[in-house]
């Protein structure tokens, strides 16, 4: 057997050959499987290219799939969120003529999140870089402090509060 390996364009010239010869698509997988084993497309894909040849749809190349284009550039809701902050996505949306989800998306892929009512980077400031780790190395110690001493330092004394509950009790009459 020969080292060859079909790509698809290979295989969907074959297809179209055994189409045009009256074959039937099951018979072509067969044919294929026996021919270039593990290589050779399934017997749906057979079958689905058999239904595009009979539409007279015989270009073999494989069309272009992707995303949709964007129905707005990520600079207009740059400049909303530039403008105002502290908008909602869905006061974004109406404003972009796209759905909520849409802006959620893009907001996500620019990396902005909302705190506290407005829209900021994702991305931490050099700041805030030191807060965190200062919070860190204060963190460790006092993990370190807390398995240092014994169990007795770790026991919470609280002191007792006596509250005076009066229930009187009703007589018959």
């Amino acid at each position: 057997m020969t080292k060859f390996v079909p790509n698809k364009e290979h295989s969907r010239t074959a297809l179209i050959f055994y189409f045009h010869l009256k074959k039937i698509a099951a018979e072509l997988y067969r044919l294929l499987g026996e021919a270039y084993g593990e290589h050779a497309p399934s017997q749906k894909t057979c079958e689905r290219w058999f239904q595009r040849f009979k539409i007279r749809d015989f270009d073999v190349a494989d069309k272009e799939h992707g995303k949709p284009p964007k129905k707005y550039e990520d600079m207009e809701l740059q400049a909303l969120l530039d403008e105002n902050d502290s908008q909602t996505q869905k006061q974004l949306a109406e404003q972009l003529s796209v759905s909520q989800q849409v802006v959620s998306n893009r907001l996500r892929e620019i990396r902005k999140i909302q705190k506290v009512g407005r829209w900021v980077p994702h991305e931490l400031n050099e700041r805030q870089r030191w807060r965190g780790a200062k919070t860190h190395v204060n963190f460790r110690t006092n993990l370190e402090r807390y398995r240092r001493k014994s169990f007795l330092h770790r026991i919470l004394i609280g002191d007792e509060k006596w509250i005076l509950f009066k229930n009187p009790k009703r007589k018959k009459s």
